[in-house]
């Protein structure tokens, strides 16, 4: 039984805490005093997993001192954005450390990889992605996700730390590959909402995630990561399941503004984070410098940025000269 600090109590990380909480001793942390002590007395995060009833064993605080006290393993759950204020409170600590957010930061365009570099983290540390709703993760369904570090022997015995029930954990040594199946669906589920959203019908969604996968490939290789992880749970799986699945907040928002809603008005109604659309400038960003086309993202990015309609973006990718494909 390991000590885990699970940091960050939006739905993701309180679905995730809630779930290790059976095998480990897990304390959760909640960055508000307010909401740790309503989740801790309710035993429920209202705002973010409502349905869900939070086992007895884990343990809720807002005083990340004490929480980081006796952990043996942390977990960040913040999103991209938050991340680099969180590693700053931890002063580049020695605690093993995993990340759970997914994305490139918006100013930087950093992968989550990056920004733990940055920050000075002497510990042995590692992403961990794939497929994974958070209700349905909360609800004990079953999850396959993947741990990749470049420290190989952390990501193999992390991962068997962590796996278990119904939780499914693989490891790799491939951060990049990983990190940009994370990064990169999140955009084209976007897409894929707009596509749905325009009533443009079966064939055109699995072309834009056929096409959409080429694109995450090309950057991830471009980026140093391997082809064959695109291929696997954090690039194909967590892209169809972000693209077609009904709990996708990034595919509400191409919905949405498929419908004529004004995108604050969308983020606004969410109330979670919607990662693709803090990263969708930052990954078209990072693409143009290493000379990787992307233009569903290009498209994405144009209709987020106001300068294209949905019906307009669809158009300009359909006028696109014929090519081989690949």
């Amino acid at each position: 039984m390991t000590a885990l600090a699970v940091l960050g109590a939006g739905a993701w990380g309180t679905a995730f805490a809630a779930v290790l909480a059976g095998r480990h001793r897990v304390s959760l942390w909640a960055r508000d005093a307010a909401q740790a002590k309503s989740i801790a007395a309710a035993r429920r995060n209202q705002r973010y997993l409502p349905d869900i009833a939070l086992p007895d064993a884990l343990q809720i605080d807002s005083d990340l001192d004490r929480v980081l006290a006796n952990a043996a393993l942390l977990v960040a759950a913040t999103p991209v954005a938050g991340l680099r204020e969180l590693l700053a409170r931890l002063k580049g600590g020695t605690v093993p450390f995993i990340w759970l957010c997914k994305g490139f930061e918006r100013d930087s365009a950093a992968l989550p990889h990056e920004i733990v570099a940055a920050a000075g983290i002497r510990a042995p540390s590692g992403a961990l992605s794939g497929p994974s709703f958070a209700l349905e993760v909360a609800r004990g369904l079953p999850c396959a996700l993947t741990l990749a570090s470049a420290d190989a022997a952390f990501a193999s015995s992390t991962a068997a730390q962590l796996h278990g029930g119904r939780l499914r954990v693989y490891h790799s040594d491939d951060v990049v590959g990983v990190e940009i199946g994370g990064a990169v669906k999140n955009v084209l589920a976007i897409a894929v909402g707009i596509c749905d959203g325009l009533g443009l019908g079966q064939n055109a969604r699995a072309a834009l995630v056929t096409r959409g996968l080429a694109e995450l490939a090309r950057l991830g290789v471009a980026l140093g990561g391997r082809a064959e992880t695109v291929m696997g749970l954090t690039g194909a799986g967590d892209l169809i399941l972000t693209a077609t699945g009904d709990l996708s907040r990034n595919r509400r928002v191409g919905l949405e503004l498929a419908r004529g809603k004004p995108l604050q008005a969308i983020v606004t109604e969410l109330g979670h984070v919607a990662e693709g659309v803090s990263s969708a400038h930052a990954t078209l960003a990072r693409a143009r410098n290493c000379g990787v086309e992307m233009p569903i993202t290009a498209a994405v990015d144009a209709v987020l940025a106001g300068r294209l309609t949905p019906a307009q973006a669809v158009e300009l990718l359909l006028a696109r000269d014929p090519k081989a494909e690949g």
